[in-house]
């Protein structure tokens, strides 16, 4: 069940208080093949102080392997005022979140909360639907390609006012959190994929081009995908290999 804490949504910076350890271990994977039309962006949006977001963390981790796949988990800041401060939580994530629910017009937003492709959501802990949702998603966008320290995209037909070239710096490894409060306290619970820094580079219109990526702190992952507007559809995504 989705979980929306009574509290007012202030953009707090985060602190790094946290006591997490990162493991090797890419865990259990599930093998699929390419999709046509390129991977599908799964992004979880989840807390740690959310007593619900552990089964969604789990279903999201699963996913991180999966070559049809780019899966990023967001830390939102709107449960930090209940007991625990969220170690990766940022406030221009919460904001990502909203954006999607005025798109959207839905008039909240909640934890864990699934995004595919930026056109559907759903309950994060739900794995048949996600993985249900998976399957059947679109992704009819240009090619992209990782390159070194560039994203290349091919010409293609792009939305009636083009799309934004989005950057998202991740952990690929398990880092295991120790919860000390709140809902989950005396838990630890593993992430992966978490989203350090999402950064816009450009805005694709249609014709190919290139751009430079911004510099990922050592360990860390970088997707690229594109999206259709703030809280649009994404239409194509990509993750370095």
């Amino acid at each position: 069940m989705m979980r929306t804490p009574y509290v007012i949504f202030a953009l707090l910076a985060v602190t790094a208080g946290s006591v997490a350890a990162v493991e090797s271990s890419r865990g259990a994977t599930q093998p699929a093949a390419l999709r046509h039309g390129g991977p599908v962006l799964v992004e979880l949006y989840q807390s740690q102080g959310c007593s619900s977001c552990p089964p969604a963390d789990t279903n999201v981790n699963a996913l991180a392997d999966r070559p049809d796949v780019v899966a990023l988990s967001f830390g939102v800041t709107y449960w930090d005022t209940l007991g625990w401060r969220d170690t990766f939580a940022k406030p221009e994530f919460t904001e990502r979140q909203w954006d999607f629910a005025r798109f959207n017009h839905r008039g909240n937003v909640a934890t864990p909360q699934v995004w595919i492709n930026g056109n559907r959501t759903i309950v994060g802990n739900n794995r048949s639907e996600l993985e249900a949702s998976i399957r059947t998603a679109s992704a009819e966008g240009p090619a992209l390609a990782i390159r070194g320290g560039t994203v290349a995209i091919a010409a293609g037909r792009s939305p009636a006012r083009g799309a934004d070239v989005w950057v998202a710096t991740f952990d690929p490894r398990t880092v295991q959190v120790a919860i000390r409060a709140g809902e989950n306290g005396g838990r630890t619970i593993p992430h992966r994929n978490i989203v350090r820094q999402l950064t816009m580079v450009g805005h694709w219109t249609g014709p190919s081009a290139k751009y430079a990526l911004p510099h990922a702190a050592p360990g860390l992952a970088t997707a690229v995908f594109l999206q259709a507007g703030r809280g649009g559809p994404v239409i194509a995504a990509v993750k370095a290999s």
